[in-house]
């Protein structure tokens, strides 16, 4: 299953297109572009300080590019920025946006300790969204929460593994363990490739208690890949023919091109 060109295109956290392509299996092994064509993105806008009218107007801004291209559907693969922008963007555009949206429901049933951690960003935890999900699905199970400190950073300078990226790792998932959760949601698009480093971090908290690793990991992705996938089928956009894709980066695009390399 492929796509046509320019059918799609994934906004904002523009790391996390890799993440979200690979959850729908469409990564290419050739005809990729990369590109820096967007401008420059504040860093407040992954922070989640003064998070919501910066990220409104940055995903105006490149949603108008991408429609500019030729994009007919968009993602907005961000937790936070969907929670503060999709909701404007649909106003405001006249094309289909998708959003992410934490995986509390799947974590919440899973959890036999009773106690589901979040790892996500400032913003994530303080939007509307986020706070109806939980008290939608979380209703019987506790919630523990951690800001995933220098957990972006490590991404997008494509550190992910190693001493530097464990220790990251443990200073932000350790609390959560020590609290009891085994459902651990991982609320940012970046997360996901983190997550050796986390299950190498969790084992290792484990194994010094004598104890095997019941940590299990939730991600959304997946899950809105497939939803794109039965939007797409719908609306007559699956081809079977080859594609191409080029990713316009607002930031280094030195990691996506060794990524995609």
């Amino acid at each position: 299953m492929s796509i046509t060109p320019l059918t799609i295109f994934i906004i904002i956290a523009i790391i996390a297109v890799i993440y979200v392509l690979k959850g729908f299996k469409i990564i290419p092994q050739s005809e990729t572009r990369v590109v820096e064509r967007l401008g420059r993105y504040d860093r407040t806008l992954q922070s989640g300080i003064n998070y919501l009218f910066p990220i409104i107007d940055r995903a105006r801004e490149i949603s108008r590019f991408l429609i500019s291209e030729g994009a007919d559907m968009i993602v907005v693969a961000c937790n936070t920025a969907t929670a503060a922008a999709i909701a404007t963007l649909r106003e405001e555009f006249p094309i289909r946006f998708i959003g992410m949206e934490p995986a509390i429901k799947p974590a919440a049933k899973a959890t036999k300790t009773g106690i589901v951690g979040v790892l996500a960003t400032a913003g994530t935890l303080k939007a509307t969204k986020y706070i109806d999900t939980c008290a939608k699905w979380a209703e019987n199970v506790k919630v523990v929460e951690h800001i995933g400190q220098g957990f972006v950073e490590l991404v997008e300078s494509g550190n992910v593994d190693g001493p530097d990226a464990e220790a990251t790792v443990r200073r932000s998932l350790t609390p959560l363990l020590d609290a009891g959760a085994d459902s651990i949601v991982l609320g940012c698009t970046h997360y996901p490739f983190l997550i050796d480093t986390m299950r190498k971090v969790s084992g290792s908290y484990f194994a010094a208690k004598g104890k095997s690793d019941p940590t299990v990991y939730f991600d959304p992705a997946p899950a809105v890949a497939r939803h794109l996938a039965d939007v797409m089928e719908e609306e007559g956009k699956i081809k079977r023919e080859g594609f191409s894709m080029s990713l316009h980066a607002s930031g280094e695009i030195s990691v996506l091109e060794n990524m995609f390399s």
